[in-house]
């Protein structure tokens, strides 16, 4: 009786009868037999490898989803269908090459299973050896062949790829060989140590403390000295390597943080290390004694007055928000009710450009008491910008966000939403140096604008909208609306 992996083989071979690779007209079976052959050096799973052999059976051949997973079970097709691009009818390859790349980089960032970053190193790593042995025959002729002629666009894709199977399988050959590859081709695009021996620590989490939640990761408390912060499982190496850069450039311009001292693998995510001896967030201290939530609001009044008096130059790497704002504004609107988008886009460019510096994720949970002094984390979302986009942070965290559900801000918080309430209130009242109402609330209304818009933007990324969602989003328009009639500058 035949394996799982010989019935692949013969399946394969024929589909891919009479079918021959791009480049030299080389039958086609040799490339998945290829994909198998590198899988069976990271792994025995029968299932896995038999992906391997069949997985450009949908892209390539009259073979279905449907037929693979009848004969072969539901994982294998699900394996398959990870490496599948969704297909276009009747436009160009070319035309939608980006737009397929980046739908199917979504599916391997969010797989749970192993197989499938196993399976996309390994097809990787084949159309690689074939690049790369063209390209030194070639030259830059190689670009014109593919489908994508621009050779930075194909260094994106595969520089992705491995950024994000780094974690799992850095310590494979085949990961070794690919950043090699891709070296050999764009020099450069890795660390050569990235082609060596590498271990990250393993560290658990299990037991420890949570801290703070962030938008790109939860801080936990390790030990009586150290802190970890665990990256979402979206984020690269990449993505924690330029926080750390990101950390050391603030804290060299003269802003109160933590610098990490070494990445590690929490599990199947990344981690940073940071020591923090004796110290708890602000929201852990507004948490045991809300009765000095004051006490609380004016150190980060005075922490954002540190932050924002830092003057940045271009040389310092920091982005501005100025992008950011103005994306959240497209994401809000997809095409509809452009009258009000280009209203919310005039609005916007009202802000004062200025280099001065804004944390970005600014609110109590990422900021540590160490000595009674404050300590900023998560400093991924520094940049160079206007306090109003500072505020507006704070105002979504402690009101907007929980103004349809209290509890939203009271798990975020860890203290009562009537609490998170006055801490806003008296955070604004130490910022801006007031406590006249008129002021108060002609601030709070042109961040409120930059809030609805992010509220709107949070329904719109998820996968399907209900009903309800539906109704949010225009109750939330109408607000943006009624504001963009009332403000002619979000400058204060």
């Amino acid at each position: 009786m035949m394996n799982m992996l010989e019935e692949a083989i013969i399946n394969a071979t024929v589909l891919y009868q009479g079918k021959v690779r791009k480049f030299k007209s080389v039958p086609y079976i040799l490339h998945p037999m290829e994909v198998a052959q590198i899988l069976a050096t990271m792994t025995d799973d029968q299932e896995i490898i038999s992906a391997g052999i069949l997985h450009d059976i949908v892209e390539d051949t009259d073979g279905t989803l449907g037929e693979i997973e009848n004969r072969f079970g539901k994982r294998v097709a699900m394996l398959v269908s990870s490496e599948s691009e969704n297909d276009y009818p009747g436009e160009d390859p070319r035309d939608t090459w980006k737009r397929r790349k980046e739908e199917s980089l979504k599916v391997l960032k969010n797989s749970e299973d192993i197989g499938v970053q196993m399976l996309w190193l390994a097809d990787k790593l084949a159309n690689m050896r074939s690049l790369a042995r063209i390209y030194s025959e070639s030259g830059d002729k190689l670009w014109s062949m593919l489908h994508e002629s621009d050779p930075d666009e194909q260094r994106w894709y595969y520089k992705s790829v491995a950024e994000i199977v780094e974690l799992q399988l850095n310590k494979t050959g085949a990961f070794k060989e690919l950043i090699k590859h891709i070296n050999s081709i764009w020099p450069g695009t890795f660390d050569t140590e990235k082609s060596k021996y590498k271990k990250y620590r393993e560290v658990s989490i299990d037991g420890c403390k949570l801290l703070g939640r962030g938008a790109k990761g939860d801080v936990y408390r390790y030990d009586d000295e150290l802190v970890i912060k665990v990256f979402n499982r979206n984020n690269t190496y990449r993505d924690v390597e330029r926080e750390i850069a990101l950390s050391r450039k603030a804290f060299i311009l003269g802003i109160p943080t933590e610098i990490s001292f070494g990445i590690v693998s929490v599990g199947k995510q990344y981690g940073a290390m940071f020591e923090l001896v004796d110290a708890d967030t602000v929201s852990a201290c507004i948490e045991k004694d809300p009765g000095r939530v004051d006490d609380y609001a004016k150190i980060m009044a005075d922490l954002a007055h540190v932050i924002h008096d830092v003057e940045a130059s271009e040389e310092d790497g920091f982005p501005s928000v100025m992008g950011t704002l103005h994306a959240r504004v497209s994401d809000c609107f997809v095409g509809e009710h452009s009258d009000l988008e280009e209203k919310c886009h005039a609005l916007i460019s009202t802000i004062p450009v200025t280099n001065h510096l804004v944390h970005g994720d600014f609110h109590s949970g990422n900021v540590f008491l160490h000595g009674g002094e404050p300590i900023l984390i998560d400093m991924d979302r520094v940049a160079m910008g206007h306090p109003i986009v500072e505020i507006s942070d704070l105002l979504y965290f402690y009101e907007i966000l929980g103004i349809d559900e209290p509890k939203v801000v009271e798990d975020f918080m860890g203290f009562s939403y009537e609490t998170a309430n006055r801490f806003f209130r008296f955070f604004l009242e130490d910022y801006l140096g007031t406590k006249d109402e008129e002021r108060l609330n002609e601030v709070k209304e042109k961040a409120s604008l930059l809030c609805y818009l992010r509220l709107i933007r949070k329904i719109r990324k998820q996968k399907t909208l209900s009903e309800q969602d539906q109704q949010d989003i225009e109750r939330y328009l109408e607000k943006i609306r009624e504001l963009t009639e009332k403000l002619d500058t979000l400058a204060y």
